[in-house]
């Protein structure tokens, strides 16, 4: 009797539980629906492209990198005119725009701040930093920490930019000198040296990671590659779900070891703190994170004075998503605009020429490092670097979530629909650079950009929302490549090497140079 009702209870058990999921979904599912027909007719008059219901996403995850950044540059062609083209990823629109004066509508907003979708997949990383922090918060963290980059503190940081940028050329003269006559895939290099730079100045760790390969080094980059990988796979975007996938569990993995590291180092620098509060000296001569050993403050030092002095201070939770962000945004970042102006400069020898007479002309015969001063002095330089970012802007796009609607021309951009601001459409667009490949430093004489819209050029974002650090990194990417073209002229093997568009406008490929040493 048992066994016969048995199974009859767990039919109902089954069934009732069905219902209750139907009687869920359903709801979900007829509101996605309507709110995808709702802006599908708001939209209808702006060029898209992708279909009911994956949109474009399964076009996108089988193509490279290389192949994703020529698909988007070939519908901003197709689109010149419009300015804007909408691309969508399953039930949802992303507005690209990269014209300058429909730029100019969205990016001087106070309103419009928030950055939206991605963005929220990165605050399992970053936290509510202040890449991805908005309204009241961002407001109250942009004012804490906009004086940690006065000019006199970015004096400080320049004596370790100088130091790491010694290193890199110690670290290149020895691979030159075990490969003689053999071209080097210079990437590396300018990533480690950058992460050097970045570990000491945000948080006052020397990690040495031109000497040595760290495990919070390749941490970094195998995150970066994740999100990427989760933003084209509309399926991966619930946190629920993507907790539950391997990819999901691996990105969890690694962000535990990036938060274990930077809160390890906020930890014992506070201790540090206090103790040199109380006159009491703690130093441990096998602290390997080499915190205290240095006079000169970092970032987190820095930080930590303006929060004393807060009205409502950060919590620690708060502090290291802010050290995380600048570790985040500071590294790759600076590599790769590194790594494309020396690319640039191998391949179009006749400037580098140009920039070898302004560094004899500034330096004449000294081998002393180079000071700020000396630096400011390299105009030319300056115009090489505009120049790559423009051609390989570091972040090639941000996005905006409306906070409101906005007027564009004959269009009305509803609230809530994310805008895609592509910088590296906005640098490539024809219409405001004509033959927008060719490698034109004279571009940004000033006579030549009197008349230019200020939004036609824009690799450190524009705006309230600005690249807050876009001082450091111009100061940091002069110090290191001046010191790499002190000593050698290169030569650059390919004209051209693939690219894309993940998190930052990273090389597909090796990014081989020949170094000649300077006579």
């Amino acid at each position: 009797m048992l066994n016969a009702t048995t199974p009859t209870t767990m039919d109902l058990i089954s069934l009732i539980l069905c219902a209750v999921l139907v009687v869920l979904i359903i709801p979900v599912f007829l509101s996605a629906m309507y709110n995808y027909c709702v802006l599908r007719r708001k939209l209808k008059n702006i060029p898209q492209c992708g279909v009911f219901p994956v949109g474009v996403a399964f076009e996108l995850i089988n193509l490279t990198d290389h192949e994703r950044i020529l698909w988007m540059i070939e519908r901003m062609l197709r689109y010149l005119k419009e300015g804007m083209y909408i691309y969508w990823i399953g039930l949802k629109p992303f507005i690209n725009i990269y014209k300058p004066e429909l730029l100019e509508i969205i990016m001087p907003s106070t309103v419009n701040i928030e950055k939206g979708h991605p963005y929220y997949m990165l605050e399992s990383w970053l936290g509510k930093g202040l890449l991805t922090s908005t309204g009241k918060q961002w407001f109250h963290d942009r004012k804490l920490i906009g004086p940690t980059f006065h000019f006199s503190i970015l004096d400080q940081f320049a004596v370790v930019m100088s130091e790491k940028a010694e290193i890199l050329t110690k670290c290149l003269e020895k691979e030159i000198a075990k490969h003689p006559g053999k071209a080097i895939n210079i990437f590396p290099f300018t990533n480690n040296a950058a992460l050097d730079v970045i570990c000491e100045t945000a948080m006052g760790v020397d990690v040495h990671a031109q000497e040595e390969e760290t495990k919070y080094t390749a941490t970094i980059h195998r995150g970066s590659k994740l999100i990427m990988d989760r933003f084209f796979r509309p399926w991966y975007w619930p946190n629920w779900f993507y907790n539950l996938v391997p990819q999901g569990r691996k990105y969890k993995s690694l962000i535990n070891i990036i938060h274990k590291f930077t809160g390890e180092v906020i930890r014992k620098k506070k201790i540090t703190r206090q103790s040199q509060n109380g006159s009491t000296k703690v130093e441990s001569e096998d602290d390997e994170l080499d915190i205290g050993k240095r006079k000169r403050k970092a970032f987190l030092d820095l930080l930590l004075d303006q929060n004393e002095k807060a009205e409502t201070p950060l919590n620690d939770d708060e502090l290291r998503a802010q050290v995380d962000t600048f570790m985040f945004e500071g590294h790759d970042t600076t590599a790769v605009a590194i790594t494309w102006t020396l690319f640039l400069l191998g391949n179009n020898l006749e400037h580098q020429e140009k920039v070898h007479e302004e560094l004899e002309e500034v330096f004449k015969d000294s081998e002393t490092p180079a000071t700020v001063k000396e630096l400011s002095q390299l105009k030319y330089l300056d115009r090489i670097i505009k120049e790559t970012l423009r051609i390989y802007p570091s972040v090639p796009l941000i996005t905006r979530k409306l906070a409101e609607d906005v007027k564009m021309g004959d269009y009305i951009l509803p609230k809530d629909c994310t805008v895609m601001l592509a910088i590296a459409l906005t640098h490539t667009n024809p219409d405001t650079w004509p033959d927008p490949y060719k490698f034109d430093p004279d571009r940004f004489l000033p006579e030549n950009s009197k008349h230019r819209n200020p939004y036609a050029y824009i690799p450190f974002s524009a705006g309230p929302r600005n690249c807050i650090g876009q001082r450091f990194a111009l100061l940091e990417e002069k110090m290191l490549l001046t010191a790499v073209l002190r000593k050698w002229r290169v030569k650059s093997v390919k004209e051209a090497v693939k690219f894309g568009p993940t998190i930052i406008f990273r090389p597909s490929e090796e990014i081989c140079i020949h170094f000649t040493p300077k006579k």
